[in-house]
């Protein structure tokens, strides 16, 4: 039967969102090369940006922005958002600033809490609330904590790792959730293993560790040190950290482990600087290590743990310099034909078992894009960051083919829905030009994406200001997109069959000429159905469940694979009113019940 909707679904390659760009951010006080847009984290309607290279002397918050006084001594800014419009809510300095202290070369927001990081910071103080003065320790690094009362931001911590040495660069990386806080110092050398270990001698070089520190009320204390079951010297244990609730991730780029998958050999160091990511969680105030992630196609060099993150059971782990030419999701992983094109791989727990649920790469891999240097996750939407992606495209799903713009850099929005992934939008600046390197830092929250550029040239300040001035070399943005609202609603009324009520999901908005795609699970392999879509429905009981989607505008007859699953994709019509309901179903054969047919739920979508 000839559908109504012209369109045909067809397999699922990709859905393109309703996204658009929100807002254009420039610190208040531009110069060159500030790298503004090196470290960016978004928590709801408030997004923080890191410039570590910012020069002002000023300390503490609100401070004068204008003296040039201490170069590279860095600075973070706090925007917030009223309704869709944006404005800068504080300037934060360190309340030590020194020169070449690289404040603000990560941040980490959580509701009212901030962390910003700077790994070069020089004081010999250890733990909580030391003596800040005491430069006796070059580029041990520190973390600065800031809380919000209100609209006003004060520092509440200045935290220091328990066994600050020289070079440990602790602040590399900074994690936060809630009363708990990760910090990552990358180039820490104990030989320690797991938890809580020796952490005062330096047997091994750069191995790296990471620091959990816990807040009673507005006191913070160090809970635990963090190292590798396996530390090695210079795997950079800490280059990235991540938490969620308790549990921790942190990741080892050039950790050497040649192992695949969850919880392999970690003994066998035949994969030079191929990576690992750790996992740790919290039962009450102790930690243990849960499990040790590799690459599904771990390969020397591929830099596997350069960027995690995590959401309740979910984490992503970047793989920056891995070289695979596939495309999208779930590719040829053996195919090594683009060198650093880059990856990211997500990990879903169950229980205490954490497995593989997928391999992402990007829609137009390239080599040396660096696909996964930055990684971002909040509940079903995943930001991937590569900063050497070269397309001269701006703004939200342009032309990916002209690579006429080297390291301008691009960002990647991904969406779940059920156990499957599929690739929502493509970013561009709107003012992409070569080497602004958009991408090097991503964000997302509840359907905001912030990406970072931090060599963009752009000379304006603040929020939506020209983005054609090019006065300002390196000077850094930040980029704010809105992914817009999911228009899918579960209806419910499936029936069960031999696997249970077969689950249809929907993702993708329905705006003219874009992609949206319906999925199914839990029908019988290789099951006859139909998919009935309806514009004005009269929901029925039927087959021991309700038939939402009738009486029947379109028809379509699809087979399940073998696995007992379907998906496929529609370019949606033009023309279609704003407003409009539509109605998807599924009907399934299925010999295991009376009637040999079960139901789907149903889904509602609405046109924007």
């Amino acid at each position: 039967m000839r559908p109504l909707v012209p369109a045909v679904l067809v397999l699922l390659s990709g859905v393109l969102a309703a996204v658009t760009q929100q807002a254009y951010l420039k610190a208040s006080n531009t110069e060159e090369q500030d790298d503004f847009g090196r470290a960016v984290s978004v928590s709801g309607d408030t997004v923080v940006v890191g410039a570590p290279f910012e020069a002002s002397s000023a300390t503490g918050v609100g401070g004068d922005p204008s003296d040039n006084g201490a170069g590279g001594a860095g600075a973070a800014y706090v925007f917030v958002r009223g309704g869709a419009t944006w404005g800068q809510q504080a300037y934060l300095k360190a309340s030590n600033t020194d020169e070449g202290d690289e404040f603000g070369w990560s941040v980490a927001l959580s509701g009212d809490t901030l962390v910003v990081g700077a790994p070069m910071e020089d004081s010999g103080a250890v733990g909580v609330d030391g003596d800040q003065a005491d430069d006796g320790a070059l580029n041990s690094g520190a973390a600065y904590v800031f809380v919000r009362t209100g609209a006003t931001w004060t520092q509440q911590a200045y935290l220091k790792a328990s066994n600050a040495a020289a070079s440990d660069n602790f602040g590399f990386a900074v994690a936060v959730s809630g009363d708990t806080v990760v910090v990552g110092a990358l180039t820490e050398d104990s030989s320690a293993s797991g938890v809580n270990g020796d952490e005062n001698n330096d047997d091994e070089l750069g191995s790296g560790a990471a620091y959990v520190f816990v807040r009673s009320g507005t006191t913070w204390s160090q809970q635990a040190y963090l190292k590798a079951s396996n530390p090695g010297a210079n795997d950079l244990f800490g280059v990235s950290v991540a938490i969620a609730g308790d549990t921790v991730v942190v990741g080892a780029s050039v950790e050497d482990s040649s192992a695949t998958g969850v919880d392999g050999d970690q003994g066998d160091d035949s994969a030079v600087n191929s990576g690992a990511a750790y996992v740790f969680r919290r039962t009450g105030t102790s930690w243990a290590q849960e499990a040790y992630l590799k690459a599904s196609n771990t390969e020397a060099l591929d830099g596997f743990g350069i960027a995690v993150a995590i959401s309740g059971d979910t984490i992503v782990v970047g793989a920056h310099v891995e070289s695979s030419s596939a495309t999208g999701v779930d590719g040829d992983q053996a195919d090594n034909g683009a060198s650093a094109a880059g990856a990211a791989y997500v990990f879903e727990r169950s229980g205490t078992i954490w497995s593989q649920q997928a391999y992402l790469k990007a829609s137009n891999t390239d080599a040396v894009d660096r696909f996964g240097v930055a990684v971002s996750i909040s509940g079903d939407e995943i930001a991937v960051g590569a900063l050497g992606e070269a397309s001269a495209a701006t703004g939200v799903d342009g032309v990916q083919g002209d690579d006429s713009a080297t390291q301008a850099g691009a960002a990647y929005s991904f969406v779940r829905s059920g156990a499957s992934w599929v690739q929502r939008a493509y970013l561009k600046a709107s003012n992409t030009d070569p080497l602004d390197q958009f991408g090097s830092a991503v964000s997302v929250s509840a359907g905001t994406v912030v990406v970072g550029a931090h060599w963009e040239n752009g000379g304006a300040t603040g929020v939506d200001g020209n983005p054609a001035d090019e006065s300002a070399t390196d000077a850094g943005a930040a980029y704010v997109f809105d992914l817009g609202p999911d228009p899918w609603l579960d209806l419910g009324g499936g029936s069960p069959g031999l696997a249970g009520v077969p689950l249809a999901t929907g993702s993708g908005s329905l705006v003219g000429g874009t992609t949206a795609s319906v999925s199914l699970t839990d029908a019988p392999p290789g099951a006859a159905m139909v998919a009935w879509i309806s514009f004005a429905p009269t929901p029925f009981a039927a087959l021991g469940g309700t038939v939402h989607a009738f009486p029947f505008s379109s028809q379509l007859f699809l087979f399940a694979d073998a696995g007992g699953a379907f998906s496929g994709a529609t370019t949606w019509p033009t023309g279609v009113p704003s407003g409009t309901e539509v109605f998807f179903q599924f009907i399934v054969q299925d010999l295991s019940v009376p009637d040999g047919l079960t139901l789907s739920n149903g889904l509602k979508a609405t046109t924007p």
